[in-house]
């Protein structure tokens, strides 16, 4: 079939066995599927209107558009696609189409003279300008300019496509006869083999222009909106080679193949297709028709800078550089300010891996300035911050810009979290899921299959996670991982937040051998989170001085990087190290240190977190009631919008505090104040209930046991001495003193 293609229809445009650019000059031609199309449209016109129902009609006219559209398939699945909208009519199709692959040359030639009448008379079964009407003439013009052999040789085609399709429609009454195991293993082997030859029957042919541009632009829609309904990357590939190979200088089909390969993460072949599309967009000379004098050099800078992110996302870092300085030089020479912008956000990504990326992220801020553009880590509050993305989202909303809506809604659930508001974040995550689309897509196709929605999904997870709801957090997982297959290019965003949460039940369940296998994999999407979470690790099994040694390497590592969030985390972490070491004394510098840096950026729950250290450290040093009015300052943030782990650390120190600050009372209001720490204590194992914190409920049912023997209640004392024991059995302590554990 592929050799009949080629000679039928290439053989004038090709030279050397090359083809030209040009070989979409012709709009159309024929080939035997396009014959069935026909004959499937020549019996619809001679169809009575009463023969067909009403509902029929209207389901063959919805078949019709992707039949002309789409490439060409096989006789069996035409049969089945028309039989599903009138059973009536594809038997006709059947009929007509045996008659004339099993009679002579001649009733081809009747079939196509006959076409022509379809346009004839006052009232025409099909209108000159119609859809239908121009396919049909396209036939007609194409048939009409075929040599004698020509004809032949299609002819010949179409005999092979009818004893193709009949084949098949044999095989499958076969397979309809078989039953039990051997039959289903038959029909799996049978669908193979099916698929396999509708591939060769599709690709053995070039597609038209009209077909190749349906094909790419479906390809491409279903790759931004939803990459599970579009082809698997190895057959992608395999057709979009065999569209190049007919034309080689089609420059949309080497992007589309740019884009199939990062999905695979294949550094050469996305590399390799990049550069050819922007060697035949310019040589084709298409960015000039549009851009006017300039669309040469608009092409050059802007493949320099596609080029730079490319490397960029493969970790290529110098090769980026040097692809960017060329995109700055010819932006530079063509005083391109908005290439430059790019240019210059991409230099602070690539200086992110060097100490001196703050200057270039200062540049970048002032330039933002002018153009407009907010940053969330320059310390502003929540209010102003939002109010300056409030005018870019009326610009977006005003020219319905859907794609930078999304992206605006999922920014502002990451600023949310950031200032440590997980209400508002949770918000915003549920109305980007909720919002309708503005751009209207495909039939079938949902675009919520974008970066944004991802990063969404994954904010609903941490959140539901952190409120000890599992299950929800359980299903939104397994939603995303069936939205965004690990093969697809944001499933790295899903991965990582399915281990830290795994990393965190884990934490809480006590098992620290499984939290240290989670690292590994941790490590291999995130490394600052996966050292992090390793020193985490490290810390819980009582290795201090390989967890300080990783903590400090880390510190000076993001504060390099200005990664205030992570540095803050950090310093919480080393003052933790230090306390458990006995020297509170060290922690409190450290604790002034982060929270000096979580006021500075507005990070209000950092700032609530390290003032719950700050009390923590007071009450080892023995001033418990200093410790209970900053904890007065602290808490509310975190009962409102924490996590339910903090909210139980809390409600655990301040029934601490109270016992301590008790010590001096007389006996009736030191009395008192133990009862207002066993309702503290209370809530705070409730909280550890809901994460499953085992390690944490052992301690509070130890300190209640304590306290419930001071106040002389045996009964309850007894209680819970025994569900300490069960949990003290279950967890051994690792010899850490209880009051010594936040």
């Amino acid at each position: 079939m592929a050799s009949v293609h080629e000679s039928l229809y290439f053989n004038p445009m090709m030279t050397n066995g090359v083809v030209h650019a040009n070989v979409f000059g012709i709009k159309d031609w024929v080939t035997p599927y396009k014959i069935a199309v026909l004959v499937l449209l020549n019996e619809m016109g001679r169809t009575g209107e009463g023969a067909v129902s009403l509902m029929e009609r209207r389901r063959l006219n919805q078949l019709l558009l992707p039949l002309l559209q789409g490439p060409d398939i096989t006789l069996s699945k035409l049969y089945k696609l028309i039989e599903e909208s009138c059973p009536q009519l594809a038997n006709s199709v059947q009929i007509r189409i045996k008659l004339m692959a099993e009679g002579e040359l001649k009733d081809m030639e009747q079939f196509f003279d006959d076409l022509s009448d379809s346009f004839s008379g006052t009232e025409p079964e099909v209108h000159k300008t119609s859809v239908v009407g121009l396919f049909l003439r396209h036939m007609i013009l194409a048939y009409s300019k075929l040599s004698f052999s020509q004809v032949f040789k299609l002819y010949t085609a179409l005999q092979q496509y009818f004893q193709n399709g009949e084949k098949k429609t044999v095989e499958d009454a076969d397979m309809e006869l078989t039953s039990g195991e051997e039959g289903e293993r038959k029909m799996e082997k049978e669908e193979l083999d099916v698929s396999v030859r509708e591939e060769e029957v599709s690709c053995s042919g070039p597609l038209s222009q009209k077909q190749a541009e349906y094909f790419l632009s479906q390809q491409a829609s279903l790759l931004k909106n939803d990459e599970t309904k579009a082809l698997t990357p190895a057959s992608l590939q395999k057709e979009l080679n065999n569209l190049l190979k007919f034309n080689p200088d089609f420059a949309e089909a080497h992007y589309l193949s740019y884009l199939n390969n990062l999905r695979v993460q294949d550094v050469f072949s996305s590399t390799h297709s990049l550069l050819h599309y922007f060697d035949r967009l310019i040589l084709t000379g298409a960015e000039s028709k549009s851009n006017g004098e300039e669309g040469y050099g608009r092409s050059l800078r802007y493949a320099a800078l596609n080029l730079a992110a490319l490397h960029c996302r493969f970790g290529h870092y110098q090769q980026a550089e040097l692809a960017l300085q060329e995109a700055i030089r010819i932006a530079q020479e063509s005083n391109d300010h908005v290439c430059l912008q790019h240019c210059l956000s991409w230099l602070y990504v690539l200086g992110q891996k060097r100490s001196d990326s703050y200057v270039l992220l200062e540049h970048s801020v002032k330039k933002a300035v002018h153009f407009g553009l907010p940053r969330a880590f320059a310390g502003k509050t929540a209010n102003k911050l939002m109010d300056a993305l409030k005018d870019s989202d009326l610009l977006h909303w005003k020219h319905s810009l859907s794609e930078l809506i999304d992206i605006s809604i999922a920014q502002k659930t990451a600023i949310w979290r950031l200032y440590g508001r997980s209400t508002m974040a949770l918000q915003q995550a549920q109305m980007l899921l909720s919002m309708n689309s503005l751009e209207s897509v495909s039939v079938g196709v949902q675009q919520n299959n974008t970066e944004s929605f991802a990063v969404a999904l994954c904010h609903l997870a941490e959140l539901h996670a952190e409120q000890g709801c599992f299950a929800a957090a359980s299903e939104v997982l397994k939603h995303l991982k069936e939205r965004f297959p690990p093969n697809s290019q944001h499933a790295q965003l899903w991965m990582l937040c399915d281990q830290k949460i795994q990393f965190d039940r884990a934490m809480n369940d006590g098992k620290y051998h499984l939290a240290d296998s989670l690292v590994t994999g941790i490590t291999a999407l995130n490394s600052i989170e996966g050292v992090y979470r390793k020193a985490v690790v490290l810390q819980a099994q009582n290795q201090m001085s390989e967890a300080h040694r990783l903590l400090q390497k880390l510190l000076l590592h993001c504060q390099k990087l200005k990664n205030t969030e992570m540095v803050i985390s950090v310093l919480l972490s080393v003052a933790e190290l230090y306390w458990r070491s006995s020297s509170p004394t060290i922690a409190l510098p450290v604790l002034l240190q982060a929270l000096a840096l979580s006021k500075e950026y507005r990070l209000q729950y950092l700032a609530s977190e390290t003032v719950l250290n700050l009390a923590f450290a007071q009450l080892i040093l023995g001033i418990p009631e200093q410790a209970l009015s900053l904890l007065h300052m602290a808490i509310e943030p975190i009962l409102a919008d924490g996590a339910i782990l903090d909210k139980g650390r809390a409600m655990f120190l301040v029934a601490k505090c109270q016992v301590a600050s008790a010590a001096s009372y007389d006996p009736l209001k030191k009395a008192e104040a133990l009862e207002a720490a066993i309702e503290n204590l209370n809530e705070a194992k409730n909280y550890f209930a809901k994460v499953d914190c085992k390690e944490r409920i052992r301690d509070v049912v130890y300190f209640q046991a304590r306290l419930y023997h001071t106040l002389g209640k045996t009964q309850e004392r007894n209680r819970c001495a025994m569900l300490f024991r069960q949990l003290q059995q279950e967890l051994p302590s690792h010899g850490v003193p209880l009051i010594n554990h936040l």
